[in-house]
């Protein structure tokens, strides 16, 4: 089994580094033509986009990206509209409302009236708390060693942005 952790550690630190490409690709992206309707999933070797985006422009907005990133801009690997922040604020506000409803005691109103105030401070908390497991847990932007290797579209409205690393 410890043999495969640096296998796994390899792993997860190319998605992270991925996902962190696939941010500030997105950032570069919408600071030129505004925001779009668009997602994307990091993997070791790339990150998807779906969407309406021209490959050519992908891949201009991947390489811009990758620049800044390897320039030292971490902070375009975090991003207020990740995933991440989604599974955050439902993680927490689930754990609130269950915290706040655990006292059988009370009325239906009552619990309901607490659920919903803890709830809100849990949605409160989860956009800084899902930046921060973006910056350490989820992204990296320390790109040194990846390249760009191109983008290909898989079907309509899919583009893989492809990646290798030296390592």
């Amino acid at each position: 089994m410890t043999s495969m952790l640096p296998l796994v550690r390899r792993w997860a630190d190319d998605v992270r580094r991925n996902h962190g490409l696939e941010h500030a690709t997105v950032a570069v992206l919408f600071a030129r033509h505004g925001p779009q309707r668009i997602a994307g999933r990091a993997t070791r070797d790339g990150f998807y986009i779906l969407g309406s985006v021209d490959p050519d422009e992908l891949l201009s907005c991947a390489h811009e990206a990758l620049d800044r990133l390897q320039a030292g801009e971490a902070s375009l690997a975090v991003s207020p509209m990740c995933g991440t922040n989604i599974a955050v604020a439902g993680a927490l506000t689930a754990a609130a409302a269950m915290f706040a409803t655990r006292d059988r005691a009370r009325g239906l109103l009552d619990r309901f009236a607490n659920a919903t105030t803890f709830a809100m401070f849990a949605v409160i908390l989860a956009q800084p708390a899902g930046a921060l497991l973006q910056r350490y847990v989820t992204t990296r932007p320390d790109l040194g060693d990846v390249r760009i290797e191109g983008v290909r579209t898989l079907l309509p409205g899919v583009c893989k942005v492809a990646t290798s690393s030296a390592r």
